[in-house]
């Protein structure tokens, strides 16, 4: 009992088939919903990243504050970082014409340097020992980064090297299997981890554009709205059934 309380003051989920799932969809999210508010519904990118960031901070604020991993502030929080994250990069390529190049550069260095500095203060990496304040800010910052890098990394390889929605997608979907079967083979749980979480961003929105974007530029024509809504429900279909299951599981402990 004592070791099942113990993961429950650990900050974020366990790491399951249905943690990936949801991770996956909210990048998809994160892409295509930045581009419905930004395009679609039309209240541009400025704003639109403006709102997202103090969602954003709201949403970190009842985070920090929780004592135990809460399933539905926790995916609130990942999905907001997902949206604001793809607007980063969309600002600095669309608004500043930063080369997708430089982005992905940045990006990556802030990442590495966000890991060394984790490291050198806590002498591990682990989402499993996310228990203190100083150990969460280290992990929702790296989050940021992953997906700041995971959106300039997906729109480098569809776009700028042209490899399209399709191939892109297979690509990064290919290289999650391969960090997983380098997982299964005994390569280190933690690197193979922050791999997969990485490469799931790109492959989240090669996703959505796939899905998105229309058929004359390589997509299916779904458009953003009706993406945004369906993957929305499964998050939250998911999300519902993880809360029930801690919420259950603490009555008993606590009964």
């Amino acid at each position: 009992m004592n070791s099942t309380a113990a993961r429950w003051l650990n900050k974020v989920p366990e790491v399951t088939l249905s943690f990936w799932v949801i991770k996956i969809m909210s990048t998809t999210v994160g892409e295509t919903g930045a581009d419905y508010l930004a395009v679609d519904a039309g209240f541009g990118a400025g704003p639109t990243s403006i709102g997202m960031a103090v969602l954003l901070a709201i949403a970190l604020f009842y985070q920090m504050r929780t004592r135990a991993y809460t399933p539905w502030i926790y995916w609130l929080t990942v999905v907001l970082v997902s949206v604001v994250g793809t607007q980063i990069t969309d600002i600095l390529t669309d608004k500043l014409d930063v080369s997708l190049y430089t982005s992905t550069t940045i990006f990556s260095a802030l990442l590495a340097i966000n890991f060394m500095a984790w490291y050198r203060s806590e002498r591990s990496l682990s989402i499993r020992d996310i228990t203190t304040p100083r150990r969460e800010l280290f992990y929702w910052t790296t989050v940021l980064c992953t997906f700041a890098l995971g959106t300039a990394a997906g729109d480098l390889a569809t776009e700028a090297l042209g490899l399209g929605f399709t191939l892109g997608a297979v690509i990064f979907a290919a290289l999650i299997g391969a960090t997983l079967l380098a997982w299964r083979l005994g390569a280190n749980a933690v690197l193979t981890f922050w791999i997969a979480y990485i490469l799931t961003r790109p492959f989240g929105a090669s996703l959505g554009d796939l899905l998105t974007q229309a058929k004359t530029y390589g997509g299916l024509g779904m458009g953003a709205t009706w993406t945004s809504a369906l993957f929305l429900c499964v998050i939250v279909l998911l999300v519902g059934a993880a809360q029930i299951s801690v919420d259950s599981n603490r009555k008993a402990i606590a009964g």
